[in-house]
């Protein structure tokens, strides 16, 4: 992206001016220059610079959510930071949920990796991985702490922890599509969203948009 010299010039005075109010021992630097980006907050961010999207703090960089959440997190980025359209970006996620109601997302999609740091007997409380790893206990594997845990959420009663089922052994078991949509899409998707004006009732009973339609 070719920076007009009159902007370059307005960013290195904005920066003296800033830095001479500033402490001795700090100074305010300029990261760089971008086609497009949001903030979240101050610490969670996207922006995008010749086609490169760069995030910070947002779920896309974390192992322990679901594919699912990511790869959708991801093309809601690339909606709004390539294509600059909201619009997309709800029909994005609106999709993947109608496709996690109807079982149609792939096991691979679903899978939650965590790590364990420490002993599953040594836990006081029950997460969802602590159960995982005793279930491949029962199966004959050997678990301590470090080992990564690979499991599903899947339907049945009682609490969430309860139903993680490690992928080797999952079966013919079905994925629980309610927890997918509510603990692993939505969160990650609708921190984005919510910044540029959409809200899950919105995205779920698929009302429109306006406040910032206009602005991309």
């Amino acid at each position: 992206m070719s920076i007009p010299t009159k902007i370059e010039e307005q960013v290195t005075e904005l920066l003296s001016s800033i830095n001479q109010n500033l402490p001795s021992d700090m100074e305010l630097e300029l990261e760089g220059y971008y086609d497009r980006g949001f903030f979240v907050t101050k610490k969670r961010y996207a922006v995008i610079n010749d086609g490169v999207i760069t995030v910070k703090g947002l779920e896309l960089v974390r192992r322990d959510w679901a594919p699912v959440a990511k790869k959708t997190q991801e093309n809601v980025l690339e909606a709004i930071l390539k294509d600059a359209s909201p619009k997309k970006a709800k029909k994005i996620v609106k999709n993947i949920i109608d496709k996690l109601n109807k079982g149609e997302v792939e096991n691979e999609d679903l899978v939650i990796h965590t790590k364990l740091t420490k002993k599953p007997e040594n836990y006081k409380q029950i997460a969802p991985h602590v159960i995982a790893a005793e279930k491949l206990r029962l199966h004959g594997q050997k678990v301590t702490s470090g080992s990564i845990i690979r499991y599903i959420i899947t339907k049945g009663k009682g609490p969430i922890s309860k139903r993680a089922e490690p992928v080797e052994y999952i079966e013919d078991k079905e994925y629980d599509p309610e927890y997918y949509i509510q603990n692993q899409v939505l969160p990650a998707t609708l921190r984005i969203l919510e910044a540029i004006g959409y809200s899950e009732e919105q995205i779920m009973n698929n009302e429109k948009q306006t406040s910032l339609d206009s602005f991309f």
